[in-house]
Parts: C-alpha cells; structure tokens; sequence
C-alpha cells in the first residue's frame, strides 16, 4: 500500500497513555564495541501485505548472520486507519517519522509494509535484509549508550538513558522506544477481515528526539504505557540518529525488562 507524504522536520516527542498497575523488573542495556543496525519496520494492520514483513520482524535472528546485533521495532503507522480497519498500534509520531525518513532518503511516497536499516531504506522486495545488517555490524561504533529503566510511582517506567558521540555535530539526537510484544488482534474489517495477527516489538511509547547538545544527551524520564500493557513482554529501545541524514550511529535494546548487555559490551 502506498501513501503520499512529503518532508516532516522535526518529531513529536512522547506519545502514551496511564498505565495501571506497577510490577516492571530494573532493565538494563550497554552499547558494545561493535553497531547494532536498527531495524524498523514500519506496518499496518490495514495493509494486506504485511503480515509477512511482520512475521519476518518478529523472526528476524532467522534472517540474519549467525551473531548478527539488531534492534528491531515495529512502527504501525495510522494512514490506513480510515479504510476499515482501525490499528489498535498506531501512533501519529510514527507516521510522521515515516515521512520524514522517505524524505532524508531522496524520495516523496510512503508505502507499507517499509524497512529501513540504521536509517536506510531497502528496496521493496529486496532480499537484502542480511547483507544491510552485516554491512552496519561491520562499523566501528559512533555513539555510546547506556540504557537503565526501573519501576515509578503509579506504575510508571522511569528511564536513564545516556548517550554521547565523540565526533559529534548538532544534527545528532537520541530516542527512545518502549515495545511490546507477544500482541494478538482480531481484525474485524478492512484488507485483513478475519485475520488473527500477531505483533513483535511494538513500539507503545515513543520519546525524542533529544538533541546531542556537546556531544551528549541525558533523558530522565517517567513514562506510562497503555493500560493494556502485559509488562512481562515490554523492551527498552534506545538509539542515536543524524537528523539531517536520517543515519542511525548506535543503538541498543533492553529485553522483558531484565538485564540485557549487547555481544561485545564490558561487563
């Protein structure tokens, strides 16, 4: 399915709703010494075409070089929403990050289902998912992040995260995503009528960006989730991203909220 969208400059920083209850284990997460590709998937339960991609993000080791360091999100976008079928998942920050990453690659028409490595897209049907990730695990890493989310009041999660780049520019600032897993829907209307579908990686909350003033930035923040959140299937993302050239330097992820150090971080 395509969409046309043009430029979007600058994100919007937070989108979240209350959630109910506390119960999130400390989660954890370092950068290594080599960069981990960002992989983003940007999908609609709208669209008739992606469940596969969906299936492939969720599946993603499965598509990788053995050791192979990834992040995978999973951005559903609301373009599709007035068709018949609303997407529980989308957010309007995302849509609006998908245009704007179309726009820093040189082009004007937004489709789904979307990949883009470390901030580059990869050709529709393209099958070279591995060979992109290979290509940006082979980097020595531009950024640095450490990555800490624990319990707060009111069922909260309060993050920590630091970043920094050592040849940093102004164009550089941090994000963070908080993702879900494990999702079942029952679509009810639209292209997938009938369909159960079932979502990894599910970004739910998403703040940024945070401009890396000096070479560094530091978010402290407390954020609510959906109430509908199963806690036990939330991951911390964290990336660093060139917002002139939509180039990904690091990124890192912390899993179901337990400790989570990427391959080749100190410990």
């Amino acid at each position: 399915m395509k969409h046309l969208g043009g430029a979007v400059g600058a994100l919007i920083a937070l989108a979240a709703v209350p959630l109910s209850t506390s119960g999130f284990a400390a989660c954890r997460a370092q950068s290594g010494t080599s960069t981990a590709a960002l992989v983003e998937l940007y999908t609609s339960e709208g669209c008739s075409s992606c469940p596969p991609a969906d299936r492939t993000l969720a599946r993603l080791g499965a598509a990788l070089d053995p050791g192979a360091v990834a992040v995978p999100l999973a951005l559903h976008v609301d373009y599709w929403d007035a068709i018949g079928w609303k997407d529980p998942y989308a957010l309007p920050p995302l849509s609006q990050r998908h245009q704007w990453l179309v726009h820093a690659n040189g082009h004007k028409v937004t489709y789904t289902p979307h990949f883009f490595v470390s901030g580059s897209e990869l050709a529709r049907g393209s099958d070279d998912l591995r060979l992109a990730v290979r290509q940006i695990n082979s980097h020595l890493p531009q950024a640095q992040i450490q990555l800490r989310a624990d319990p707060a009041g009111s069922g909260a999660l309060a993050l920590d995260v630091a970043a920094s780049a050592p040849s940093s520019n102004d164009g550089l600032a941090l994000y963070v995503a908080v993702t879900e897993n494990q999702l079942v829907s029952h679509v009810a209307r639209g292209e997938n009528s009938g369909a159960t579908l079932l979502h990894d990686h599910v970004v739910r909350a998403w703040t940024g960006p945070l401009a890396l003033a000096g070479g560094s930035a530091h978010l402290q923040q407390d954020i609510a989730l959906p109430v509908q959140v199963n806690r036990a299937n939330v991951d911390v993302v964290a990336f660093v991203q060139d917002r002139r050239s939509g180039a990904v330097l690091q990124a890192v992820a912390a899993e179901s909220c337990a400790t989570a150090v990427l391959p080749g971080a100190p410990r």
